[in-house]
């Protein structure tokens, strides 16, 4: 399956750090892929929509969708690729353990994505790309990795949305960490601009429990910000009962969530900003949740 596009945009480090180099995402094909969930009032998520359910507005323009696949279809439906972002810096001291096995049930319940990118961040950023028989490694650097040093969240995204630039498919990452970043070159300004240029869904996991009041609504509304970005959800858990909880939706979601593609009718390459809205063509679609992202940015050739 043909990726999206992802425009040519450069991440933008702060002033004082030279040494950490531009990186660029590129893409050429012109397939627009859009993964999409769709709930009842009552939470309930639907999985039997077909093509003919769906219609899709870019610019306020209609477009035809070319290709059509539910998270659940199995033999020709789109790979799956999980990323996990695991926050091990020195704040997380009094939430790594709960956090370590909340990561591991968690990876246990995807044994049929192709391969888990594992990002350990603190005041480094570390990555690396495993397949299903490289499990146990995966638990081991987990269970071992001790929390110190800072928190450089948002280069950690940054590194993850590079490293699976390429992945063609379906891209589901969780983000496990108790806030606020203290670290990064990147702005969160950027951050949220490369979502936006990316195809992946982000589910946010914050362990806020320790936090202060203060730190605490500024850290949900920015993790809520980076999953609402991608089409994805937050959860704010405190026990291991609602950690499962969490992920038993967010499961739920990754196989219930459709595959959407279209070709653009705008020919454009301006690398501009396209807004694009997901409708459900059905009497009761007042009353359904979509989520989805909420555009991309065309391809740019200069």
């Amino acid at each position: 399956m043909s990726r999206m596009v992802v425009a040519a945009l450069a991440l933008l480090l702060l002033a004082g750090h030279p040494e950490a180099g531009q990186v660029t995402f590129r893409a050429e094909t012109e397939l627009v892929h859009l993964g999409v969930t769709v709930s009842d009032r009552r939470g309930t998520l639907l999985g039997e929509l077909t093509a003919d359910d769906f219609e899709i507005l870019e610019d306020d323009r209609r477009q035809t969708i070319t290709y059509f696949a539910r998270g659940a279809a199995e033999g020709d439906g789109p790979e799956l690729h999980v990323g996990l972002l695991f926050d091990t810096s020195g704040s997380m001291g009094e939430d790594i353990n709960m956090a370590r096995t909340a990561a591991i049930r968690f990876l246990n319940r995807l044994s049929d994505a192709r391969d888990i990118t594992l990002v350990d961040f603190d005041t480094e950023v570390r990555v690396a790309k495993y397949g299903q028989q490289d499990f146990p490694r995966i638990v081991e650097r987990i269970r071992t990795r001790k929390p110190e040093g800072m928190t450089a969240m948002y280069d950690a995204l940054g590194v993850y949305l590079q490293s699976a630039a390429d992945d063609q498919g379906r891209k589901i990452l969780v983000l496990f960490t108790d806030g606020g970043d203290t670290r990064s070159t990147i702005r969160f300004g950027d951050v949220l601009t490369l979502l936006r240029a990316s195809d992946a869904t982000v589910y946010t996991v914050g362990f806020l429990e320790h936090q202060s009041s203060g730190a605490k609504g500024e850290q949900r509304m920015r993790l809520g910000q980076i999953a609402n970005e991608s089409g994805g959800e937050s959860f704010f858990p405190s026990s291991l009962k609602q950690i499962d909880e969490a992920f038993d939706k967010v499961v739920a979601q990754v196989r219930a969530q459709y595959s959407l593609g279209y070709v653009s009718t705008n020919p454009a390459a301006d690398g501009r900003w396209r807004k694009v809205e997901i409708k459900v063509r059905r009497p009761d679609a007042r009353d359904l949740r979509l989520l989805s992202r909420k555009g991309y940015f065309a391809p740019y050739r200069p």
